[in-house]
């Protein structure tokens, strides 16, 4: 992968527990390595339901450095591919499943604020999947049918639904509930301290170099300046699944983007829905969104998406710029109110796809006591929440509650990052609407 993220987050990272580097040799009953939600909400869940278990978290760098630290705060129900494209692949049955799932993870995430006693920006809301052109007015047409043959409850607004909650003219929406928005940054390292608080360890700065069976009961992780070697693990790495070659299939690293403003006018905050709480997403894949902040301004994400693997630095920034440039003509272009609006931050995130959308979560092919979660598809906010407790729940052998989603799995369909096949990852990439710009 090339480089790191770049731009600086509106989020500003809380206070995190001590993070020393790992050396020399340590053990522990589970070791989790990265320390995003995925991570976070897995030894947050074995250390409240297994008190006295031995957890270490090891990161490259710190909580909420990566993409967990880095996105805009969208809390909704989505996971996988769009319901009607769902729906014919794996069936009406398990399509409601998937969807039902992904309610009851944002649930689980606005339980897990109360908990914590961190309110996290927290705003509850509606978030309006909308349209003002002509392919997502397909696109919608086509998600409605399937929510209303699934029995799901997804109302259809129309153009004056939509004016009583954003003042935005855009031509018909799916209501999706329950929703919210948050500070990404802020849930992350809240996790962080409840970890440290029952008594796992951290430690920062410790990339994970390499990982193998060990001598004696479970994985040796190589680190830098030491080893850990743990009766079980848990990879939280999402698209670094590639670099560590692990066998889980292609988990594509995508860069994404995202600007936030000064505070709006009280009365352009009013109009776009500030005060309800709503984020509007667009119906078209990866184009832009927004979502109002606590401050009274605003953040938008999507239009461009990059693939950064092999990329020079002097390719890759000015990538950047014209993403960021877009995003700012484009919310400049969503209200006369905003024409003037000045963006104070700018930023870069990576979030993991797979080539059927569907993200993976499961033992890693030939290594029953090693754990993968990743590929979240943009969707990692509620998901990965979701993933870390259903990680742990099958780490300490609770039962089954019941028959697995499609994305409980072992591993993603591979795709060609290298050599003369690489021209099928670009078609993939485009059948997938992915948006990607040519940089392949």
């Amino acid at each position: 992968m090339s480089g790191q993220p770049a731009g600086t987050p509106y989020w500003d990272p809380a206070e995190l527990p001590p993070q020393p580097q790992l050396h020399g040799v340590v053990t522990a009953d589970v070791a989790v390595v990265g320390a995003g939600l995925a991570g976070l909400s897995c030894a947050y869940h074995l250390a409240e339901r297994a008190p006295g278990l031995d957890i270490a978290v090891v990161d490259a760098q710190h909580p909420a450095a990566g993409a967990s630290g880095r996105g805009t705060g969208l809390l909704g129900p989505r996971a996988g591919p769009a319901l009607d494209r769902a729906v014919r692949r794996f069936g009406a049955r398990t399509a409601r499943r998937m969807h039902r799932a992904s309610q009851q993870a944002v649930r689980d995430v606005l339980d897990l604020c109360t908990r914590l006693g961190m309110p996290c920006g927290l705003r509850p809301g509606e978030q309006l999947m909308a349209t003002r052109s002509p392919a997502g007015l397909v696109a919608l047409a086509r998600q409605a049918r399937a929510c209303r043959e699934l029995g799901l409850d997804v109302p259809v607004l129309s153009p004056a639904g939509i004016r009583e909650r954003v003042g935005v003219p855009y031509r018909a929406a799916l209501l999706h509930r329950p929703a919210a928005t948050l500070d990404p940054a802020a849930l992350t390292c809240a996790l962080a301290r409840a970890c440290a608080d029952k008594g796992v360890r951290f430690y920062g700065r410790s990339p994970l170099l390499t990982l193998r069976p060990g001598d004696l009961v479970g994985p040796e992780l190589v680190l830098p300046h030491g080893r850990l070697y743990a009766g079980q693990a848990v990879l939280a790495v999402n698209s670094a699944a590639e670099a560590l070659d692990l066998p889980v299939g292609t988990v594509l690293p995508l860069e994404v983007y995202a600007v936030a403003t000064e505070p709006l006018s009280p009365a352009a905050y009013e109009l776009l829905g500030g005060r309800a709480g709503h984020a509007v997403v667009d119906a078209v894949p990866l184009a832009p969104y927004y979502r109002l902040l606590p401050d009274r301004g605003l953040v938008a994400g999507g239009g461009t998406a990059a693939l950064p693997a092999g990329l020079a630095a002097s390719r890759l920034q000015p990538l950047r710029e014209r993403a960021w440039t877009r995003l700012e003509h484009w919310l400049r272009a969503l209200h006369p109110d905003l024409a003037r609006v000045r963006v104070t931050h700018r930023w870069s995130g990576r979030i993991g796809m797979t080539a059927d959308d569907l993200p993976v979560v499961g033992p890693v092919p030939g290594r029953s006591d090693v754990w993968y979660i990743g590929g979240c598809g943009g969707h990692g906010l509620a998901l990965s929440v979701a993933h870390g407790a259903y990680v742990a729940g099958a780490l300490l052998g609770e039962p089954d509650p019941g028959d697995p989603l499609p994305w409980h799995r072992s591993h993603a369909p591979r795709l060609p990052l290298r050599g003369p096949a690489r021209p099928l990852l670009r078609a993939c990439v485009d059948a997938h609407g992915w948006a990607v710009r040519r940089v392949c």
